[in-house]
């Protein structure tokens, strides 16, 4: 029992270590190279972000941040062409600034001047109107080394629009899904950290590009918007624009300033992700990631919890563990998301169901073992078509659990054999006695009985138990029967022929009545044993076959239970049994009379009853 503790302990303490060593690794590599061949499973992690943003829903969208769309109903209703001239934006921007917009930012770059007298009168115009809204946050792409940004007239024509430059990129993940907000692209502050600075008088502090998740109020459509037709024309609800930040951008998917995001399946506009970001910036990132130690005990403790409990739960309550931890970091996991924590996900899962799956297999394992040792064990008690049935019936711990049944006991003596014994050598005692315990053995599993117990040269077995049989007492008649006139008399030609003896004789008591069946003892040796009057009954008839002329007894109850009467059954007589109150009817069979056992004596028998 110790070597089979410390193979259980050893089996779930590996599988605990080995998939959680996996998940680390894995882990690890997304920290080290995210993104990367060796990254795995990057891809679903971020992917969980994404639904995590679904199950969290639509909110509502941020008041201080109105999107101008440059979309189709814009083309439809000013019948221009893009890209706009310089002045067609001018008046856009003289407008918003009319309106009492806080911040304009404008997500469309402005790096050349326009070609042409007209263009020259057109660009003045448009950085006039910059000057004088003096509110301007534009977007480029385009950063030389010193981290400036390309804007028409150089630094000097920042400087007199009073307007300020942000990188307009992001940093997409795989698959060019925007995820992330940067702080700076190419020593140029972000599109959205540079609005934000202007609406708020402030710098935002600096912040890791790879950790700041964009906090998508919704999918795209969701922030409050309107065409860029309507501030042209001057035809938008008063107080639209008053203190807001207006992000101005192209949303046409023709002008191909669309891209997966986050929240939604569609693409979601240029515009209106910078949007998103700006709110994000706004609002002090709401979302983190919460510390990478948290996600390696999380991974730790998801990685043992499993093969760790097995050592204590079985098979059913290690899968229903499973199942809620399962469940109770799902839900964890998007609580957190829902209050701004970002908790790793596909790791400390892969973690548990990696670990979940290897202590299940771990415990199949283990009762495959057991199950093997269950059948040789058995095997040596019942015949090889009941050891299924009983493998059926019993646990991972070999423990029947009292099965009480009708039953047929027996018990066998083998007369004067302790006698004789004392007068050879230990290993030819040996020999005879298991020639002969063979011999009867056979007989018993033959006929479907279950050997109990040896004790000495005397056989326990029981008919009907641990698998019920409806003619266990058929049975048990019927093997007594071979033992008495087939078993019995080769096992005595066997000695005679080697010179040991002119044989035995034995005795067999049988009884029927309700039996409990079971295994019994401790944890480090179980014996199979039936027990109860009846069993107390079966070896007192026993007994009693000595000196009597029949050297098989059963009780009135086996043949009260008999399917079928022998043609030879014979009634004995009424005897008193220590431990019974009323005597007891005494049956046997003719084939079991000392005059019969006498006629086998004197000739060879061969073959079976």
């Amino acid at each position: 029992m110790a070597s089979r503790t410390r193979l259980r302990v050893a089996l779930f303490l590996a599988v605990g270590m080995t998939t959680t060593g996996l998940a680390l690794l894995a882990y690890g590599s997304h920290l080290i190279a995210p993104g990367s061949g060796w990254d795995i499973f990057g891809g679903a992690e971020l992917s969980s972000i994404d639904r995590r943003f679904a199950i969290r829903g639509q909110e509502k969208p941020p008041k201080e941040i109105v999107v101008v769309k440059i979309d189709d109903t814009t083309f439809s209703e000013l019948g221009k062409r893009w890209p706009f001239t310089r002045t067609v934006h001018a008046k856009a921007i003289k407008n918003l600034k009319a309106a009492g917009a806080k911040v304009i930012a404008y997500d469309i770059q402005f790096s050349e001047p326009t070609e042409g007298r007209q263009g020259i009168v057109q660009d003045n115009t448009f950085m006039d109107e910059n000057r004088a809204a003096g509110n301007l946050v534009f977007s480029t792409t385009e950063v030389n080394d010193k981290g400036e940004g390309k804007f028409l007239g150089g630094q000097q024509g920042l400087a007199y629009a009073r307007a300020r430059l942000g990188n307009g990129n992001f940093d997409t993940d795989p698959g060019g899904i925007i995820r992330r907000t940067p702080y700076e692209l190419q020593g140029l502050k972000s599109f959205a950290v540079a609005t934000a600075g202007r609406a708020t008088g402030k710098t935002a502090h600096a912040f890791s590009n790879d950790t700041k998740l964009i906090d998508f109020t919704g999918p795209a459509g969701t922030m409050t918007s309107i065409p860029f037709s309507r501030v042209y024309l001057n035809r938008f609800p008063r107080g639209l624009f008053r203190d807001k930040i207006v992000v101005v951008g192209a949303s046409a998917p023709s002008l191909q300033d669309v891209h997966p995001v986050s929240f939604g399946r569609d693409e979601m506009p240029g515009p209106e992700i910078q949007a998103n970001a700006i709110a994000t910036v706004l609002h002090d990132l709401p979302l983190t990631l919460v510390p990478r130690w948290v996600n390696l005990v999380l991974i730790i403790v998801l990685g043992f919890l499993c093969p760790l409990a097995s050592l204590r739960l079985n098979l059913l309550w290690t899968l229903m563990l499973a199942i809620g931890a399962a469940g109770a970091f799902l839900v964890g996991t998007q609580i957190a998301f829902d209050h701004g924590w970002v908790i790793s996900f596909v790791y400390p899962l892969g973690a548990l169901v990696a670990s979940s799956v290897g202590a299940i297999a771990a415990h199949y394992l283990l009762a495959a073992f057991e199950r093997e040792r269950v059948r040789d064990v058995f095997s040596r008690f019942v015949p090889e078509t009941v050891v299924e049935q009983v493998l059926s019936r019993t646990d991972s711990d070999l423990r029947l659990g009292g099965v009480s049944l009708e039953s047929t006991v027996m018990f066998t003596d083998l007369r004067g054999f302790t006698t004789f014994s004392e007068a050879l050598p230990p290993p030819r005692v040996i020999e005879c006695l298991n020639g002969y315990l063979e011999q009867m053995t056979d007989a018993i599993l033959g006929h479907g009985g279950t050997l109990v117990s040896y004790e000495g040269d005397g056989i326990m077995a029981v008919f009907g138990a641990p698998i019920e049989q409806a003619d266990h007492a058929d049975r048990a008649v019927a093997a007594a029967r071979e033992m008495l006139t087939v078993r019995l008399p080769n096992w005595n030609r066997w000695l005679r022929d080697n010179e040991l003896s002119d044989g035995f004789k034995m005795g067999i008591g049988l009884n029927t009545g309700m039996v409990v069946s079971g295994n019994v003892g401790s944890e480090r040796r179980l014996e199979y044993t039936a027990i109860g009057d009846t069993t107390n009954t079966a070896s007192r008839l026993q007994g009693m076959t000595k000196g009597q002329s029949h050297l098989l007894f059963l009780s009135d109850t086996t043949r009260e239970r008999l399917q079928r009467d022998p043609d030879d059954l014979v009634f004995i007589d009424e005897f008193e049994v220590r431990g019974r109150q009323q005597p007891v009817k005494i049956w046997s069979i003719e084939a079991a009379s000392d005059a019969a056992f006498e006629e086998r004596q004197a000739a060879p028998v061969s073959g079976s009853a």
